[in-house]
């Protein structure tokens, strides 16, 4: 958000580079024009929210940037990466109509799964596309930190499948002593290393004992798939490591628990919402079955949203008074639903009156 809480808008990002970069994935690079590049610093981990049209539907979608924080200033490019997902609309117009040249609008970097390098010893589970944002953390650290460490445990269906495999290796030749890979192929044999196989709880809890001092480890970033990353943090808890050491960001919730419907919250008739947003606020009837979101927009269409699944985070939303009821959370950590916030999008009036602040 940028500063006196004024919300961050979208701009206009001109495409210099697509790379192809498996069969199903390719990196969006984007020239961030001399006036808006202070707008665009990112922190190594952030995410861009991208708006796009697709059969004359306005289509919105996060990515993880991969390009590591410039140490000479703000950013001149941004590069992020997409994989190409089955019935993802936005995927597959970036697949296959997006060109160099084109231009995409963009919100400026967001997103709480960052690390912002210090010295100590670092580990990464992901899977799949779940390195486009560790990679921008490792790059950077490695880069920033000479006394920081870091292990990437890594899981890919196949090596034809893995993204990011140059950007990983020349991280592997310029850290040779400070960067550690582990790579687990789930469909594929390898000649050398781990067996093929799932990463799940109970294989990562004997793994990373021995692989690294799972105690001495500062932080730990689990991303990607919400199965491996659930599997990846009760192994972790199993070992006694610390909640607030361990940072999660969700990719696919296809594999995730059903929504959850909290029948013991009753639901009253009528409701009404009061948003504060980019300061200005108003107050409007709830309709039947809408989340907070689907009111606001109405009324507000500048309100930010991006996936409407309750993981990526963009309506993140501070909950001044009321109740609400929220179906699923896959994107806020258990600190931040402490502190009152909640996921408009996926938050339901439990109360006939709700007030919530999108500038907090």
């Amino acid at each position: 958000m940028a500063e006196g809480g004024r919300r961050a808008r979208f701009h206009r990002l001109r495409v210099t580079a697509v790379d192809r970069l498996t069969d199903d994935s390719v990196a969006l690079t984007f020239a961030v024009p001399t006036e808006l590049r202070e707008a665009y610093r990112h922190a190594p981990g952030q995410h861009l929210t991208l708006r796009g049209t697709a059969e004359g539907a306005e289509i919105r979608r996060t990515y993880s940037i991969c390009s590591p924080v410039p140490a000479d200033g703000p950013p001149r490019t941004l590069r992020v990466g997409v994989r190409l997902v089955d019935g993802g609309a936005f995927s597959t117009y970036a697949h296959k109509e997006i060109a160099v040249g084109d231009e995409l609008e963009a919100m400026p970097p967001a997103g709480r799964f960052t690390l912002e390098p210090a010295p100590g010893h670092y580990a990464a589970v992901v899977g799949g596309s779940g390195i486009t944002p560790v990679l921008s953390i490792a790059a950077t650290l490695l880069g920033r930190e000479p006394r920081a460490r870091f292990c990437l445990i890594r899981s890919d269906r196949t090596a034809a499948s893995t993204m990011f495999l140059d950007e990983v290796a020349d991280l592997k030749d310029r850290y040779p002593d400070r960067f550690q890979l582990v790579t687990v192929l789930s469909r594929e044999e390898q000649q050398a290393g781990l067996a093929s196989g799932r990463l799940d709880e109970e294989r990562l809890a004997a793994l990373l004992p021995a692989l690294l001092p799972v105690a001495e480890v500062a932080g730990w970033f689990l991303c990607g798939p919400y199965g491996l990353v659930q599997g990846a943090e009760r192994a972790l808890r199993g070992l006694r490591v610390r909640r607030e050491r361990i940072h999660e960001e969700i990719f696919h919730v296809e594999d995730g628990p059903a929504p959850l419907r909290a029948t013991t919250v009753p639901v009253p008739a009528h409701s009404t919402v009061t948003a504060q947003l980019d300061g200005r606020s108003g107050t409007w009837p709830v309709g039947d079955g809408e989340s907070l979101l689907e009111t606001v927009l109405r009324n507000r269409p500048d309100a930010p949203y991006a996936c409407k699944g309750g993981v990526c985070g963009t309506c993140r939303a501070f909950l001044v008074s009321g109740t609400v009821r929220m179906d699923r959370n896959f994107a806020l950590e258990p600190e931040e639903t402490e502190a009152g916030y909640v996921l408009a999008c996926q938050s339901h009036p439990a109360t006939e009156k709700v007030e919530v602040d999108f500038d907090r």
